[in-house]
């Protein structure tokens, strides 16, 4: 079975390190057809960044602006105006590039991706989006959502330094052919009890509509498996 995978290098980076086993689909990892998984990848344009954007733009602005005005290069007559523009778009570029979250890696199976438009609920599809682009302004993703069900900073929660970060998604389809979203958390001030105890909340939170399960990786890694209910 074929794999989609997303948001830019540092997914490839992830991939080329994981042993064909995980690369597998869970059925076909059940079935032990691990070692004829092959990834594909899926055209689709490439992300990028607003920060670079106008870092790129402002300082060859700046650049060509300096050198036309001291007629290193032709165009004097609108070194002034490029100036005017390109400190700006510069400054503009580096409170971006400052301020931004970049997007976490996105691994896709080919069933999943097929049952995404059909059974995937609107909050789930809104998930999967907002984590696979650049984001600014956030300290990680999904702040709000775990900053709720973790509650942060209350009596029962934990503290906001021990909060877990989003690692990667990955699309797949369980054994009752029904869509899921896998979120995959590294937290190292956590136990896999925090999460379980929290089961019900990461339901409700990205629900209705939703089922979730708890489960424990590798290292301080634990997954979030968020399981459609609508079927086709």
């Amino acid at each position: 079975m074929s794999l989609e995978y997303a948001a830019g290098p540092r997914s490839l980076q992830i991939l080329a390190l994981l042993p064909a086993a995980i690369l597998a689909s869970p059925h076909q990892r059940r079935s032990g057809a691990a070692a004829a998984v092959a990834p594909r990848r899926r055209r689709r344009a490439r992300l990028i960044s607003f920060g670079v954007i106008g870092l790129a733009v402002g300082g060859s602005l700046l650049s060509y602006g300096f050198g036309a005005y001291f007629s290193i290069f032709p165009g004097s007559e609108w070194s002034a105006l490029m100036l005017t523009y390109g400190f700006p778009l510069s400054i503009i570029g580096m409170a971006l590039k400052y301020a931004e979250l970049k997007p976490v890696p996105c691994i896709t199976y080919a069933d999943a991706q097929a049952l995404r438009e059909t059974c995937a609920t609107p909050i789930l599809k809104q998930v999967r989006d907002d984590v696979i682009r650049y984001r600014y302004g956030d300290e990680q993703h999904l702040d709000e959502a775990l900053k709720r069900i973790f509650q942060y900073g209350q009596g029962g929660g934990i503290s906001r330094r021990s909060a877990p970060t989003l690692q990667l998604i990955r699309e797949e389809v369980t054994e009752d052919g029904k869509y899921c979203l896998v979120l995959v958390f590294k937290a190292k001030a956590l136990q896999l009890s925090d999460f379980e105890q929290r089961q019900a909340k990461f339901a409700s939170f990205f629900g209705p509509g939703i089922a979730a399960e708890i489960g424990k990786g590798e290292d301080d890694l634990y997954e979030v498996r968020l399981i459609s209910q609508t079927t086709t």
